[in-house]
C-alpha cells in the first residue's frame, strides 16, 4: 500500500486518508448515533430526585409574574388568542404546549399551566402566568412571587 501511495502521489495519499479515517469511527460502522437528549435550558440545572413514588421531574426556582386583561385577544406565540382566564403561561425556551406545574413557594399553592407564549421580557423573571393561573396560586396581590417550575411528563 505504501508503494502505491509513494508512486501515485496525491491520489494515493487521499485514498490512504480515506481508508484510515474509517478506522476512527466509533460504534457500528455506517450508523449515526443520536445526540443525547437534553432538558430545556430552563430545567437543565436541576437533577432528578428520587421520591417514594418514583422519580420527580427536574425543577428550577425563579420569579414568576403575570399578564392580564391588557393582552386579551392578542395572538400568542403558539398562534392562539390570549385568554387571561385560561391556565396558560409564557416561558422563554420551554416547548410550546408543554405542561408545567408552578408552585408558589411563599404559600405552597400550585397550578398546572400549558406554555402557549414566549416571555417574560422583564430581566430576572422565569415565567409569566396568565391572570387566571396567577389567581390560583395567590400571585395577584403582590404581582410577583418566588416559584418552583416543574415540567409534567407528557
Amino acid at each position: 500500500m505504501l508503494d502505491f501511495v509513494q508512486h501515485r502521489g496525491r491520489l494515493g495519499r487521499l485514498l490512504l486518508c480515506a481508508i484510515l479515517s474509517g478506522c476512527a469511527a466509533v460504534g457500528q460502522p455506517g450508523r449515526l448515533e443520536p445526540a443525547p437528549a437534553q432538558p430545556p435550558p430552563e430545567l437543565a440545572p436541576a437533577a432528578l430526585h428520587n421520591t417514594p413514588g418514583g422519580f420527580e421531574p427536574p425543577a428550577i426556582t425563579g420569579i414568576a409574574s403575570y399578564y392580564g386583561e391588557q393582552f386579551r385577544g392578542r395572538l400568542t406565540a403558539s398562534g392562539e388568542v390570549y385568554n387571561p382566564d385560561a391556565l396558560t403561561a409564557a416561558a422563554r425556551s420551554l416547548p410550546l404546549g408543554a405542561r408545567i406545574r408552578v408552585t408558589n413557594l411563599e404559600n405552597g399553592r400550585s397550578v398546572i399551566v400549558r406554555i402557549n407564549d414566549r416571555g417574560p421580557y422583564v430581566a430576572g423573571r422565569a415565567i409569566d402566568l396568565s391572570e387566571g393561573a396567577a389567581r390560583r396560586i395567590g400571585l395577584i396581590h403582590d404581582g410577583t412571587a418566588k416559584v418552583r417550575i416543574q415540567e409534567i411528563a407528557p
